[in-house]
């Protein structure tokens, strides 16, 4: 049976009580180990003294990324983004400048919200635009406490939050862009469903088809009256050569050189003026 001879004197009374307040169990007295670091030249002393105060202080660590699960990381890996977060802090802290617990706890806390930022994102959104969406969602959040009431509207979130309706939008489109659909998502919920990927337009080829004929028509009309009615009896009546030659009295062979001759002036012209604008661009 072991038996607590401490229970009274001054090493008694310098025991912490239940009402007597106290720091985290996770931030340990460490200022002396600090202190001796800042003055250890870089070797192996300096490393191990090093690796000490970060397991020392690695529940802090861990403790800050609790704070942040169900958020669509897993939480061993938010503890391995606090833990290098950590590890910073203990590389730059300066004991001169106060308590490493008031330094470490934003390195660390920033650390894991650049996690977020820069790798949990599903579309790459601008640094302003994911401040507004967490503005948007926390407002969201406070005027939706009460049960019952109803989704608050772009003007409420202005007015809650300080913002103006268009970045109230803003960051409502940016609430979506956290996460993704599949393309194979179900869109429709009817019998004859269709997907995400259904909705998606692809590409014309007829645009080609209106490029070249916006393209052409400034050298069609440069080109002498005979010579555009071939073009078109070819093109667009679906003309042969021959019939061509016939109506207009002429040989096969000189409606051939006539359609060639016509082509190569058009699309000449329209390549002189795209480099011409290329070069005035």
């Amino acid at each position: 049976m072991s038996i607590d001879i401490a229970t009274s004197g001054p090493a008694a009374s310098a025991r912490p009580t239940a009402h007597t307040p106290r720091p985290h169990d996770d931030a340990p007295d460490t200022a002396a180990r600090f202190a001796r670091m800042a003055e250890l030249p870089d070797g192996p002393e300096r490393d191990a003294l090093r690796d000490e105060l970060v397991t020392a202080w690695l529940p802090m660590a861990h403790r800050i990324a609790g704070r942040f699960r169900d958020r669509g990381e897993s939480l061993e890996d938010l503890r391995q983004v606090a833990a290098l977060g950590l590890v910073k802090a203990v590389d730059r802290y300066d004991p001169s400048r106060g308590a490493f617990e008031s330094y470490a706890v934003p390195t660390i806390t920033g650390e894991v919200k650049r996690h977020f930022r820069d790798r949990m994102w599903a579309l790459r959104v601008p640094r302003r635009v994911q401040e507004l969406r967490n503005k948007v969602r926390l407002a969201r959040r406070d005027l939706t406490q009460n049960p019952g009431t109803p989704e608050p509207s772009v003007a409420d979130i202005a007015a809650h939050t300080g913002l103006t309706e268009e970045e109230v939008a803003t960051g409502l489109e940016a609430l979506d862009s956290f996460s993704t659909l599949s393309l194979d998502a179900e869109v429709s919920s009817d019998d004859d469903g269709y997907s995400l990927a259904d909705t998606l337009g692809e590409t014309d080829a007829s645009f080609d088809t209106v490029i070249d004929r916006e393209s052409a028509k400034e050298g069609l009309r440069h080109l002498p009256e005979r010579e555009r009615a071939i073009l078109y009896m070819r093109f667009f009546e679906d003309m042969t050569q021959s019939r061509i030659a016939d109506r207009l009295g002429i040989s096969q062979m000189h409606v051939s050189r006539l359609i060639s001759r016509s082509c190569a002036r058009v699309r000449d012209e329209a390549l002189g003026r795209a480099a011409k604008d290329t070069r005035s661009a």
